[in-house]
Order: structure tokens, then sequence, then C-alpha cells
């Protein structure tokens, strides 16, 4: 950094953040300057959230009491602003990019409504309105079809379900430039994305930083850390408890928290790989098609797919390659249009979803939830609890009190209460901390080895497959392009797409 310092986008002393008199954040200090990022890591409840709102004074508004020494955005104290002031820093002093595309973009709204809405609050006309959101828009990397811009018309109609994940990622990208705010806030904006539109996405925030855009990247992504962030900040228990340079933090971690968090980032081969029994589960040229223009789509098309006893296979490919889909047909949930399943020796099977909160009765206990899902000569609900590493006090809680990482495992012990031969897992981890991630994962695997559990595993993660799987299929525009046992495919990718999504998902070296 040069000697005479650019001046700071954001500064924080002391920033102290509670709710209803329990402190969430303490001691925070801050500063990101144009043209740098700065990450905030943490496991889940560290408060990286909490920091992301209050910064756009989104908290303030929800109950939070803040204070501070210093809380500066753009030379500008923001400490006690009113709501009224606050609308007018964000957009143009400072924007967020949440990790939740598809919920936080309206899906009755256009997206030329949503990208345009700051400039809109802000006054800006019509019709120059229309221009810049064209201009975000291609900043953001959202194809409009060249210089003539020929798509721009129906990308601007278009509404967020007809738009694929990463794109969907891209609009709130778009959303965040339009107002031309130096300083962007993005709160996990790679989570449930797959690797090579989780590249491209960075890729896109770092440009805008060598640009001059200040950033704040908020995630427990280590990959994308270690692919954009100049500086990391580790939070825990709302704390800060390391803070330096990314290739120093990443390198030689000075506080056991860092260390466990590197460490529990998935890397390598599985340790005892398994050949795997007779053919348990067996797709044969499944082809499922969704209404749609020109014919439709075809999210599988003419797949083969068999899953042997006792193994783990994992499925992996981009978003809308057709995984999700595929698990749907193996568990019954949907009828291919073509093809058969057969199911060798009448397996019962289950499937363990992405998002077990909406699964999940939100008016029933977990509890009640296992009670529900038990065979009579499955493990009592306490003890179902206790196989998966939960306290059974949890029994008497309600699912939307449990963090995210709880909610897997009651998802998986809810699975387990049916004694199932087949686990059907639809991204189980995809939004979980690292050491989160890497208990849910370690369970799946003892499963595995001590019950002797078959297991599908759905997932964008090239790291979680390798770890946990026995053999490999990689999907795209609903076709498998690849499959065979996993360091083969690793080792020696036949498919130019699967050569893509390796070197995509390599930002972190292996141990």
């Amino acid at each position: 950094m040069n000697a005479q310092l650019p001046p700071t986008l954001l500064a924080l002393r002391d920033l102290r953040v509670a709710i209803r008199g329990t402190e969430v954040l303490r001691g925070i200090d801050l500063d990101v300057a144009p043209g740098e990022c700065l990450a905030i890591v943490g496991e889940s409840g560290a408060g990286k959230s909490v920091l992301a709102r209050t910064i756009l004074g989104l908290s303030q508004r929800e109950g939070f009491q803040v204070e501070a020494d210093t809380f500066e955005i753009g030379h500008r104290s923001a400490l006690g602003l009113p709501e009224r002031s606050w609308r007018t820093l964000r957009g143009r002093s400072v924007s967020l990019v949440l990790q939740d595309a598809l919920q936080s973009l309206d899906p009755l709204r256009t997206i030329g409504a949503e990208v345009g809405e700051t400039l809109a609050i802000h006054g800006v006309p019509r019709a120059e309105r229309r221009s810049r959101v064209l201009d975000a828009l291609d900043a953001a990397g959202l194809p409009l079809g060249g210089p003539e811009r020929p798509e721009a018309a129906a990308r601007l109609r278009q509404r967020p379900g007809d738009l694929s994940g990463g794109m969907r990622q891209r609009a709130l990208i778009a959303s965040a430039i339009v107002g031309g705010a130096p300083l962007i806030v993005a709160d996990e904006p790679t989570t449930a994305l797959d690797a090579t539109t989780a590249v491209r996405v960075l890729d896109l925030l770092g440009r805008l930083r060598s640009e001059g855009t200040g950033l704040l990247l908020i995630t427990h992504d280590l990959a994308a850390v270690s692919r954009i962030a100049d500086r990391v900040a580790v939070l825990d228990g709302g704390r800060i408890i390391e803070h330096g340079p990314a290739a120093r933090v990443f390198e030689a971690p000075s506080h056991p928290v860092t260390r466990a968090l590197l460490a529990a980032v998935p890397r390598g081969p599985k340790p005892e790989p398994s050949s795997g029994g007779a053919t348990v589960l067996e797709g044969i040229g499944l082809t499922r098609r969704y209404p749609g223009p020109g014919g439709g789509i075809r999210a599988v098309d003419d797949v083969d797919v068999t899953v042997r006893d006792g193994e783990v296979l994992g499925v992996v490919g981009e978003s809308g390659s057709g995984k999700s889909t595929l698990a749907r047909l193996l568990i019954g949930l949907e009828r291919p249009d073509a093809g058969t399943i057969a199911r060798h020796g009448d397996p019962r099977i289950r499937l363990i979803p992405q998002d077990p909160l909406g699964a999940f009765d939100p008016r029933h206990t977990v509890g009640r939830i296992l009670r529900h899902a038990r065979r009579d000569d499955a493990l009592s609900p306490g003890e179902l609890l206790a196989r998966v590493g939960l306290d059974p006090v949890l029994l008497r809680r309600r699912p939307a009190s449990l963090s995210g990482g709880q909610r897997q495992r009651v998802a998986l012990a809810r699975a387990l209460a049916a004694r199932p031969d087949v686990l059907v897992c639809d991204e189980p981890v995809s939004a979980l901390d690292v050491t989160t991630q890497a208990g849910i994962l370690e369970l799946l695997l003892d499963l595995q080895r001590r019950e002797g559990l078959t297991i599908v595993l759905i997932s964008h993660d090239l790291a979680v497959v390798r770890r946990v799987s026995d053999r490999v299929a990689v999907m795209r525009h609903g076709r498998v392009v690849e499959h065979g046992a996993t360091e083969q495919v690793f080792a020696d990718p036949q498919h130019a797409f699967t050569r893509e999504l390796i070197a995509a998902g390599a930002a972190l070296p292996a141990d």
C-alpha cells in the first residue's frame, strides 16, 4: 500500500452491538479503503451478518442498540442516524449484496424494477434510470447481446424466477453498483453457487475492487477469501480475534480458532474408499422434461446411474445441471418422462433436503418431528439425537430456534428414524460454515462405515464430493458427462467441463 493512504470508506472503532441487553458484537475496529477487499470470516453465530446489517443501518431498525467511538461511512458519522438519512446513504455511499438471491429479489417484480429501485428512491428520472440500469447489468456480467444490446428490453422484463442462480446473484450485484456506491458489503455472495459460477461472481467483485470500489466480503467460504481478499479479520463470539494480510493469515494463523477454521476446510481424497457391493438403485435412460418456451426444458436427459450397496456416490455439476431433479427421480418424488428406476431388494430411501427448515412443520417440536418419522424398531427420539451428536434437551425446541448445523443434524436424525438403506443428500452442507460442515461430513462417513448406509451426495462443492465419495458422476445440461472412481476422475478428468470444474474449485492449496 502507498505511503500516503487513500481516504477510508469505512471506519469503525470499538463498535458494540447489543439486542435486549445481550452483546452480539464488541470491540470491533475495522477500516476499508478504496480499491481493497477486507474479508470477515468465522463460524455461524460469530456475528458476521449482524456486522453487515449494522454497517447498512438495518440492524438498528430491527431493535439492536449500536454504540461506537467511531462509526463513519465516507467520513460521515453514521451513529444515531434516522432511517431517512440511512436511505440516503444506502445505494450512494454503501450497498449490500446478500447471499440468497432468490429470496432477496422480489419474485413479482421485473429485473429492471429491482435493479433500478435505488435510483427511483433517489429521484433519478425514468429515462436516465433505464440507461444506468442497463450499464449496471452489463457491468455485472449479465448478457445483453453485445454493443447494441438487442436483449436489453427482454432482460429488463424478466423476473428472478427466469434466471439461474448465478444470474440472480449478478442481478443483486447490479443493484449494489447501480447507484455508484464506493463501498460494497457482500454478505455470503457465493453461498450455494457452483464452483464455476462462484468464480465468475468473485472475478466480477475483484474487477470492481480493481476499479477502486471498496469491498467488505463477509463469508464462511475460505476459498473465496483466498481468491480476492487483501486482508482478513476472523470473528469469533462477536470479537475480532485475528486480523492481518490474507496471505499471512492463511499461511501462518496465530489464533486457535483461525487454525481450526483452516483445518476444517475439506481437502484431499476420502480416507478409506469403498468399492461398494451389489446394485441397490438403478436409473436407466432417465429423462425429465419441464414446460417452457421452445418445447420446454430437459432437466434430466437420458441419464444412466447406478448406486451400489455401502458406497457414497457423489453427483456434482453447475446450478441447473439436473442434480436435484435426478435426486427427486431416485427417491420417487417425481416420475421420469422416459426411462426406468429399478430398486433391487426394495431398499428404504430417505431424503435429506438442502433447506431442512422449509421441510419441517414450524409448529412441531423436534421430538414430535422425530416421532412422526420413526419406525417402531428405530431408536427413540432421544437416542436418534444422540446418534447425530445433539443433546436430547433439543427435543423440546422448535426448528426455528436451532442453528443451521443443528437443523441439518435433526434432518439427518429424522431420516435415520425410518431406518433407511439409502440416504439421498441434496446439498446437505452448502449453507454451513466450514467447521459445522466438517462435522456433518464426518457424521455421514461414520454412518456409512458403522451402519453400512448407502449415500447419494448431491453437491456443487467439488472438495466436499472428493472428501466423502467413492464414485462421482459429473452432470451438465441434464446429462452425465463423466463418471468413475472419484480419485480417477480428479486425477485424470476426461471431459473439458470436468477439468473446468476442478480448476475452478482449486482456489485453496491442498495440504
